[in-house]
């Protein structure tokens, strides 16, 4: 990574330009940096960002200079579809237009992310941010927190509700947050023992060692609905055995693909599923929940200028809950 000076698009009359002051480091800014070729450049990475109103255009009636503003990782679509009518964008059947690495709609130019000073984004797709969110610590909200809240309300986390989350990492521990402020019982696996006091903090009224074959054992249909963060391709089998009758496990961290045994799911009448991301109704809600029940995510804030050390230190599992950029001058 190295800094590169540009020009952004000139707004259109439905467009607002964001001065962006903390941007969220996520695992697919890492793997789009890792995986980026000759073809790809430049990547700007960053696509959970927040900021400050600093123009609109004439057809904007939600925001003013001035405002404080969130945004994630879509910034358009196709608005005819099924989905987005239902305003499901992430499911957009012509593919939403991503924050960084997508195509604008419009002139078919690459959009290019928030680890930047500015943005510009249509209305459509940029949110008010509530008073009283850190503006740092809301900034995984947008999609970190969005992308767990939609199976959580989805599958009806709840009182009574029994919810798993694999891994406590950046989806993770916002997993456990929200399905702890939802009212349902949250139990956490995760690989390293040390984890449990964050777990637990976080909201978790158990902790499971996946490493330990007795505790998982023990955990045997003890649960509603798995939400499964974890980056990396494992094994799912241990976590299709901890779902009840007619439970749900929901793949969250997306590897090239998944192997899973046929008998569990059969015997059980279990499901797996994945989802990813949210559209803006779904976002809409996550962050006046957010703002309702105190919300954010556990941030380590660097400056914009050691975006490096942060992807470095993500690579290596180095960081608790989630790394934040700060934009020079950040002041939201």
């Amino acid at each position: 990574m190295r800094p590169w000076r540009f020009t952004r698009r000139d707004p259109r009359p439905d467009d607002v330009v964001v001065r962006v002051t903390h941007c969220g480091v996520c695992h697919t800014d890492l793997h789009a940096v890792q995986g980026a070729r000759a073809g790809d450049l430049p990547v700007v990475p960053g696509h959970e960002f927040v900021g400050v109103v600093e123009a609109v255009g004439p057809d904007v009636t939600r925001f003013a200079v001035g405002d404080r503003v969130a945004v994630g990782n879509i910034v358009d679509a196709c608005g005819r579809c099924r989905s987005c009518r239902e305003r499901e964008e992430s499911y957009c059947l012509e593919f939403p237009t991503l924050t960084y690495g997508g195509v604008d709609r419009v002139d078919g130019s690459r959009t290019l992310g928030a680890y930047s000073t500015e943005y510009v984004v249509r209305e459509a797709f940029a949110y008010p941010l509530p008073d009283g969110l850190d503006p740092a610590g809301a900034a995984p909200l947008m999609c970190a927190g969005t992308t767990v809240w939609q199976p959580l309300r989805r599958y009806g986390a709840g009182p009574g509700v029994r919810v798993g989350v694999v891994g406590l990492g950046g989806l993770g521990h916002l997993a456990v947050k929200f399905a702890a402020a939802l009212g349902a019982r949250v139990t956490v696996f995760t690989t390293s023992a040390a984890k449990a006091d964050d777990a637990r903090a976080a909201g978790a009224h158990e902790v499971v060692v996946s490493r330990d074959a007795a505790a998982m054992a023990a955990a045997a249909r003890s649960l509603d609905l798995v939400l499964d963060t974890a980056p990396a391709a494992h094994d799912l089998g241990p976590y299709v055995e901890v779902l009840d009758m007619d439970g749900t496990l929901c793949m969250l961290g997306i590897p090239a693909s998944y192997e899973v045994p046929a008998l569990p799911l059969l015997v059980g009448r279990r499901r797996l599923t994945a989802s990813g991301s949210g559209g803006t109704r779904d976002t809409a809600e996550m962050l006046a929940f957010a703002a309702e029940h105190g919300v954010v995510a556990d941030v380590e804030v660097l400056p914009l200028e050691r975006v490096q050390e942060a992807l470095d230190r993500l690579d290596r599992g180095d960081v608790r809950g989630r790394f934040v950029l700060a934009v020079p001058g950040a002041t939201a």
